[in-house]
């Protein structure tokens, strides 16, 4: 996120609908086979656990995989270039990331 903003001056790409996610998808298998992050975070909040978008978004919309999220951690998520679906990963991970603006 924070490359995203100071390079970019974007935010990480938060995605509100299905079509979205698929136009994201096909960018994204233009670039890459491995899975690029996107803004969501799922982390602990008052006890809950929660996901929500870095940009401040509302949260309207997952496409999670089975399992996902997955609620050991705080994590952030990856769009899958092959199935298109979410999935949690440990936030320190090297990958190709969506950028918005």
């Amino acid at each position: 996120q924070r490359y995203c903003q100071e390079v970019y001056r974007g935010q990480l790409a938060s995605v509100h609908s299905a079509a979205r996610n698929q136009e994201l998808q096909k960018l994204a298998r233009t670039h890459t086979i491995l899975a690029p992050w996107i803004g969501a975070v799922t982390s602990r909040k008052a006890g809950q656990w929660e996901s929500h978008w870095e940009d401040s978004s509302p949260w309207n919309y997952a496409n999670w995989a089975p399992i996902h999220p997955k609620h050991i951690v705080t994590t952030c998520t990856t769009l899958s270039t092959r199935d298109g679906l979410w999935r949690s990963r440990f936030c320190l991970q090297l990958r190709p990331f969506i950028c918005q603006y």
